[in-house]
């Protein structure tokens, strides 16, 4: 009896054991500016879905990185490409970007015109994608918590939102519309019409709930993707 016991636990061992050797991991980068640069600090987004997957027992089938630089543009994204992303060797890449291309146009006058944006982020995905890499696009999510749509660049934030989105219906790529997810979290849980301090430190970088909001729809769309 106990000779068939024993037998059977090599036997469960085994199959588990196959069952890991065979497993493949998926390597992730998040590419983007000064918010993804954040999301790998203790409470940033990218920590938070690491923690996700450990609960969940998926640590194992994941290895993350964050590949984010604050005041970053998309030429910038695709000038340091090569060095960030593909030295990584990622099976799937998070882009997120468009807030500074928006922001300093107004601010400094050093933003991206939209033909130049669409055309640098078509040439990111294009290069992505020629190396078999799975591609997730983000919307730039808020410039400005106000929920009424009287933020200074919320014209330009939806027409690059559109941009983005449409990259990639264009591409079939993932897509987290974080522009419409953060208006439709402001529109229930901003009652007094805000500027900041609902997702937002100071109308653009994640605070402690944005963070969470962020992590959980991204955890969403990697296990879809």
């Amino acid at each position: 009896m106990k000779g068939i016991i024993r037998s059977a636990i090599a036997l469960v061992l085994l199959v588990a054991a196959s069952s890991m050797i065979g497993q493949k991991t998926t390597h992730i980068v998040f590419f983007g500016d000064s918010i993804t640069q954040a999301g790998v600090q203790p409470n940033g987004f990218i920590t938070r879905i690491q923690d996700a997957l450990t609960q969940k027992g998926l640590a194992a089938q994941y290895t993350l990185a964050g590949a984010g630089i604050g005041g970053n543009k998309v030429y910038d994204l695709y000038l340091r490409m090569d060095d960030d992303v593909l030295s990584k060797n990622p099976g799937l890449v998070v882009i997120w970007v468009g807030v500074n291309d928006v922001w300093h146009k107004t601010s400094f006058g050093t933003g991206t015109d939209p033909d130049k944006f669409e055309k640098f982020y078509t040439a990111i995905i294009n290069k992505l994608q020629a190396k078999k890499i799975r591609v997730i696009l983000c919307t730039p999510a808020t410039i400005g918590e106000k929920s009424d749509y009287t933020n200074q660049q919320d014209g330009d934030l939806n027409k690059y939102s559109q941009i983005v989105s449409d990259l990639a219906k264009s591409y079939h790529c993932g897509l987290v519309d974080f522009r419409s997810i953060f208006h439709e979290y402001e529109l229930k849980n901003n009652p007094s019409n805000k500027d900041r301090g609902i997702l937002t430190l100071d109308g653009v970088h994640l605070n402690d709930q944005g963070n969470q909001l962020v992590a959980d729809e991204l955890l969403k769309a990697i296990q879809e993707n």
